[in-house]
């Protein structure tokens, strides 16, 4: 059972007569796939609960999004970067519109008052495996995601990246007549009291009993994984006390080695690896071939002879105590197992075997010390030959960006006369002043980020970038220039690919 693209339509319209307007009291992170973005709806209806809250998730078997009636369970620790981030940016906003998007399985929360003081949006793709949550900014460009967007196989460019515009799955057409919500989803037998949002029960009454079936089976078939390596580094460490205790049967042989070689340092030297003596602790005093370090002179294989003896006297001492220890922590590990395959509590479980010390707590990365990515710009850069900063703008959007946003007004813009290309931006310095070299190099990228890569000539704009204005309405990347002048460019392959090495620099 699961939420179909025909259904979102009217679960969004229940959900936003009920929260548009509203004010984000707080976001519940519940790792590892759903949250509870919680609002404040007091001052709405003083007779009604006071908070809604919207559980919205992208757990793999049960992606969902309702308003949440009945208990949910609580999240201990770390919630991670991503809800950190929605708490951060969301808290205090106000909900301005839910709705579903491009008739398919995906809905968008769009928020207005963010304490950035610029609009969020927060996107939820409700396909099975793939579902997803991601957290938009301006034109609708991905700042946050819950799950890392999988890499394409064939080494293609990702369908979504940090500060790239978001872009909806390639999708199928509806096949046939579709069931509705209440077809799909039947009216439960006993609803809540405040049951303010009927198509939410009907979704929350089925598929969170799911869900919570699940949950307990990722933690079971997680805590049966913990067990069974500890169980492994049990019994290696059993393998290994076997071992020691085979080596112990060798103490006196090993003493008495070191005996022969000291009663006749006088018969071998550094360099030699191995040595034949009379063995004077066996009857009939056999040969006995003793190996030697080479590296070592007599004394020194002498040492270590005896160094051995004293070690395996040390670690006999000590072998009984811990096997006996091994054997009961193997014990112990086995017994937990076997009550992981069908405890009803496995996190209760897992709780009580960390406290016994038969497992280790569970790692929970410190946020603070995580990375956050860098902010994606709308431009690759080049070194010009005399070390000035060229900017290459990636996208038409992108060209807007750069020419707009990170650029000066003293810096020279450049673009291909009478062709689509790329904006690109030769930074000026504290003079002002550009080289005749410098401009050459940026005219030479300008046109090969342009339809004319291949052409052996070509002509240029170029312009201060205070010269450059973009038209109201205008679609991405097309400006107007008041001045400038053209310049036609002879392409060097050679100096181009110069060029592209700096990229980076």
């Amino acid at each position: 059972m699961k939420i179909l693209a025909e259904h979102l339509p009217s679960i969004c319209a229940e959900l936003s007569d009920l929260c548009v307007g509203l004010a984000v009291k707080d976001i519940a992170g519940l790792p590892p796939r759903d949250m509870l973005l919680i609002l404040d709806a007091e001052e709405r209806d003083p007779e009604g609960p006071a908070v809604y809250r919207m559980r919205l998730s992208a757990a793999r078997r049960t992606p969902r999004v309702h308003l949440q009636h009945g208990r949910t369970r609580r999240h201990k620790g770390p919630i991670g970067p991503f809800f950190q981030q929605l708490q951060e940016e969301l808290i205090g906003a106000g909900v301005k519109s839910i709705r579903a998007v491009r008739n398919d399985r995906i809905m968008m929360i769009e928020f207005k008052d963010a304490a950035c003081g610029e609009p969020r949006a927060l996107l939820l793709e409700l396909f099975g495996a793939h579902a997803n949550m991601y957290l938009l900014g301006p034109e609708d460009r991905l700042l946050a995601h819950l799950i890392p967007p999988p890499q394409p196989k064939d080494g293609s460019a990702p369908r979504l990246a940090m500060g790239e515009v978001w872009q909806a799955p390639e999708g199928s057409a509806p096949k046939g007549q579709a069931p509705t919500l209440e077809e799909s989803f039947p009216e439960p037998q006993s609803p809540p009291s405040h049951a303010s949002a009927p198509l939410s029960w009907r979704i929350e009454a089925l598929l969170d009993p799911l869900a919570e079936a699940h949950h307990g089976e990722d933690e079971r078939k997680r805590l049966i994984a913990r067990c069974e390596r500890k169980l492994a580094r049990a019994k290696h460490r059993i393998k290994g006390l076997v071992e020691r205790e085979e080596a112990s049967h060798t103490l006196d042989r090993v003493r008495q080695d070191g005996e022969l070689l000291k009663a006749c340092m006088g018969q071998f030297k550094r360099g030699m690896t191995k040595v034949t003596l009379q063995d004077w602790f066996t009857e009939g005093t056999p040969d006995r071939t003793l190996t030697l370090d080479p590296k070592r002179d007599p004394l020194e294989n002498v040492k270590k002879y005896f160094a051995r003896y004293k070690k395996l006297q040390r670690s006999a001492a000590n072998l009984e105590g811990e096997m006996e220890q091994a054997q009961e922590r193997l014990t112990d590990l086995e017994e937990l197992l076997v009550r992981a395959q069908d405890h009803d509590e496995p996190a209760e479980l897992d709780t009580e075997a960390v406290q016994r010390g038969l497992l280790d707590a569970r790692q929970e990365a410190d946020q603070r010390k995580r990375a956050k990515p860098k902010a994606r710009l709308p431009y690759r850069t080049f070194e010009a030959a005399d070390g000035t900063e060229i900017r290459v703008g990636r996208s038409a959007r992108d060209n807007d960006d750069l020419t707009f946003r990170h650029a000066r007004g003293n810096d020279l813009w450049l673009h291909t006369a009478d062709v689509p290309g790329s904006h690109v931006i030769l930074r000026a310095g504290r003079s002002k002043d550009f080289s005749d070299m410098a401009i050459l190099d940026a005219c030479m990228l300008a046109v090969h980020f342009s339809p004319q890569t291949n052409a052996g000539r070509a002509s240029v704009h170029l312009v201060h970038q205070k010269q450059v204005h973009k038209p109201k309405g205008a679609k991405p990347g097309l400006v107007t220039l008041s001045g400038g002048k053209r310049r036609v460019v002879r392409m060097d392959n050679g100096r181009v690919k110069d060029l592209l090495r700096t990229q980076g620099a």
